[in-house]
């Protein structure tokens, strides 16, 4: 197993809540699982998250954790199609942040162009997932 170079943890509250969104909806795999001390390590296709629940081991937080969690940052999840998580997510009548959208954004001189969502996790966490298109 390859260890990425960055691997977010991200404070949770409900251990079970997140895994059913981040595991049973999102498509992520379990990689290592503490459940008594309200941890888990997830990933799917490559992006790697830690899930900590709050109070229960050491939390490192600069300022007290009030919801929605993660203010001021998304994670960009990149993905080969959005159809399997758009038939996971309409399955669990899991609501949009940001509706399904195609955009072009400038790399350099040249274009990429992406098909993206955005939903929120059970802490409120902004989770964009992104597919490329074609130039």
């Amino acid at each position: 197993m390859t260890r990425p170079a960055l691997v977010p943890e991200l404070g949770i509250t409900d251990l079970d809540a997140s895994l059913r969104f981040w595991r049973d909806i999102c498509g992520f795999a379990v990689l290592f699982h503490r459940p008594e001390d309200g941890f888990a390590c997830i990933e799917r296709d490559g992006a790697r998250i830690m899930l900590d629940r709050l109070g229960s081991t050491r939390d490192w937080l600069a300022a007290p954790a009030e919801r929605p969690l993660g203010r001021g940052m998304n994670l960009e999840i990149a993905v080969a199609s959005l159809a399997p998580l758009l038939d996971a997510l309409a399955a669990a009548a899991w609501p949009f942040f940001l509706p399904v959208e195609e955009k072009s954004y400038r790399v350099g001189a040249t274009a990429v162009r992406v098909r993206q969502f955005i939903v929120q996790d059970p802490d409120g966490y902004l989770v964009r997932f992104s597919e490329r298109l074609p130039a």
